[in-house]
């Protein structure tokens, strides 16, 4: 094993939902310490939103692209492939420069791809050292934006990825407490249906690209058919007929 192998350093940095003043002091210190900075791109994808936040901090000619099957959501062995192909390329980018970042949207410990990379790489790198640095999560964004309160007192916060089907996500809007909802774009009339069915409609509010000039925040309830852009988020915030109702 080489000496360089043994100082090999991965570090999955969140980087928010877009808005590049919403990365962290630590993030931005692990960003511009790391001998290189990996983002996520789909295959002939141009700028993404991570590595458009990155730029705000680092030199383009740190950053180094690699692919993920990112739209891919049916062949398992197509996205599989593409994250071994991934795992391949950073753990070749740690053997030449010991240190490599990788940035995320959001945070890397929540539904992030780092940790797919990382659970790759791990196997080919001996003695990796893995870390992450937390990042401002969409939810935390749309409710600073939007004045939706997540959580009071003993309210439980459900997150579901509506990837995993509308009918778990109308599970959870019908259990207590606030509701977020992630990756609903393209089921947005299933969502809309379910805010409906459980009448979780009133107060809840949707955002997409939250930070950036094509920033979109409205009301649930006027939800329609069309698709939206899928990084959309949603919250439904728990029921509450008193201040302090919950404490």
């Amino acid at each position: 094993m080489s000496s360089r192998e043994r100082e090999a350093r991965l570090t999955g940095v969140g980087v928010g939902p877009g808005d590049p003043e919403l990365v962290t002091v630590k993030g931005v210190g692990a960003l511009r310490a790391a001998a290189v900075v990996v983002v996520p791109v789909m295959e002939d994808a141009g700028v993404g939103r991570a590595e458009a936040t990155v730029l705000h901090y680092v030199d383009s000619a740190k950053i180094v692209r690699v692919v993920f099957a990112l739209n891919e959501r049916t062949d398992r062995s197509r996205r599989e492939a593409a994250w071994d192909a991934a795992g391949e390329r950073v753990a070749e980018l740690l053997r030449t420069h010991g240190s490599v970042a990788f940035a995320t949207i959001g945070d890397p410990n929540v539904y992030s791809t780092f940790s797919y990379l990382a659970q790759t790489v791990g196997a080919l790198v001996e003695g990796l050292a893995v870390e992450t640095v937390p990042g401002i999560t969409a939810m935390q964004d749309l409710a600073a934006r939007s004045g939706a309160v997540l959580t009071e007192g003993t309210e439980p916060l459900t997150l579901v990825p509506v990837t995993a089907g509308s009918a778990v996500l109308k599970d959870a809007l019908e259990g207590p407490g606030t509701v977020v909802a992630y990756k609903f774009g393209r089921r947005a009339a299933e969502v809309a249906g379910a805010l409906r069915a459980t009448g979780r409609a009133e107060g809840a509010v949707w955002g997409s690209a939250l930070g950036l000039p094509e920033e979109s925040i409205r009301p649930a309830a006027a939800l329609g058919d069309e698709p939206l852009p899928y990084l959309s988020t949603l919250i439904a915030p728990a029921r509450r007929d008193s201040r302090g109702g919950k404490l």
